[in-house]
């Protein structure tokens, strides 16, 4: 398929005449998008996919003289912008995104916005199923490490995982990059990432955003945000109700506090002056907190198919204590044996450095469990089995029981 991300001069004049902004203070804007066709009405038509690198009001880069002023006429090279980076940059990541099609993707004909064409001989009643996430501080750790090529695997991560978890299948990606100086390699590195995410996750990145805006941000920051869009079958979606007394919990590996907690890390780093190049098991410090997310989109669906779910449980911010009740039933508690796997390295050093509790520990990280399937239990060791099989290392961490407190909770033995 044809790939086509472009910035036109008529759209950046179309835009600057919409934006109503007096003279010298239009937005400029860089658009990668797929230009695509609708073939019939058996499409989804997503928000427009543009990257807008705009002016702030009041740049200090920028002096108040007057346009006839002796310094001559300004130009939004002297207000941080640089088009022919974004130019640049749009260039190289075409045969990046164009590595991430799938079925569904339409590309041809113009248009404003990507188009995507559902499956609909798969579905008898299709729900779409939403997704937006970023990955928080952990952004502050990739800048320091200077290391940006995964954390865009974060972010797909962060997003198609809590998706999966209603029983859907991610269709396509999203995503916004915002910086004050766009640096090309930098956004290079970072969109590969997304890529290599989208790839993983079995999903199309139908294109971004991608936002210079000098004065917002420090000097080498930037920030991502996501966006995914899956499908599921309305009989199949995974609610709350389908969850029964006596159903086995498993647990999936996670590959470390994967995006969630980074502000309570950074403060442990922060007071223990830990360096980020000492060793810990086979790795380093710095590896260890930066390794990506775990996608567990596909080990996930492969379950879906072949066994039956009652619920899955993405843990992400809040951990098991504030995750899994998310997905139980009223008067229902989960019971988590805590020695049925071991606290993985990385957070061993966490707790320790930081002299964290406990409690503290199973509220704010995944503490090693980055997932939870609930099964019935006659079906936990076919279960287990596809999963391994799927490339997981699975634990059996626990069950679910009657309790009589209205609200679902989780009990640790």
């Amino acid at each position: 398929m044809a790939c086509s991300l472009t910035r036109t001069l008529p759209e950046w004049r179309a835009n600057q005449v919409q934006s109503g902004a007096p003279p010298g203070r239009q937005p400029v804007v860089f658009r990668r998008h797929r230009r695509a066709a609708c073939r019939g009405p058996c499409t989804f038509v997503p928000t427009p996919l543009k990257c807008a690198v705009r002016r702030p009001s009041r740049s200090p880069a920028v002096s108040e003289q007057s346009p006839n002023s002796d310094s001559g006429p300004l130009s939004y090279a002297q207000a941080g912008v640089d088009i022919d980076a974004g130019n640049s940059l749009v260039e190289r990541i075409k045969p990046i995104v164009k590595k991430t099609f799938r079925p569904g993707v339409m590309a041809g004909l113009g248009g404003f916005g990507a188009l995507f064409e559902l499956p609909l001989d798969r579905y008898r009643e299709p729900v779409l199923v939403s997704g937006t996430d970023g990955v928080g501080t952990k952004l502050k750790l990739a800048m320091q490490l200077a290391r940006h090529d995964t954390i865009g695997i974060d972010l797909v991560a962060m997003c198609v995982n809590d998706i999966v978890v209603a029983g859907a299948e991610p269709l396509f990606f999203l995503d916004y990059y915002a910086t004050g100086h766009l640096d090309v390699d930098t956004a290079t590195d970072v969109i590969s990432g997304i890529a290599r995410g989208c790839e993983l996750a079995g999903c199309a990145l139908t294109g971004g955003e991608t936002a210079e805006m000098p004065g917002m941000y420090a000097a080498g920051d930037y920030d991502l945000a996501g966006f995914a869009v899956g499908i599921a079958e309305k009989s199949r979606l995974l609610q709350s109700d389908r969850v029964q007394i006596g159903d086995v919990l498993l647990g999936l590996a996670s590959s470390g506090p994967h995006s969630n907690g980074y502000s309570l890390v950074r403060k442990v780093l922060e007071v223990s002056g830990a360096a980020l190049d000492q060793p810990l098991d086979g790795t380093t410090l710095g590896e260890a907190l930066l390794a990506p997310t775990r996608i567990y989109v596909k080990s996930l669906l492969r379950l879906l198919d072949e066994v039956e779910v009652h619920a899955l449980a993405h843990i992400t911010g809040g951990g098991l204590t504030e995750n899994l009740p998310r997905v139980l039933p009223q008067h229902s508690s989960a019971h988590i044996d805590r020695h049925s796997w071991a606290l993985p390295p990385v957070f061993e050093w966490l707790q320790r450095s930081g002299r964290i509790e406990d409690r503290e520990m199973l509220r704010t990280f995944n503490c090693g469990i980055g997932m939870v399937v609930c099964v019935p239990a006659a079906l936990a060791d076919r279960a287990t089995a596809v999963l391994s099989d799927a490339g997981e290392t699975v634990f059996r961490i626990g069950e679910i029981a009657a309790c009589e407190c209205a609200e679902p909770c989780v009990r640790y033995l």
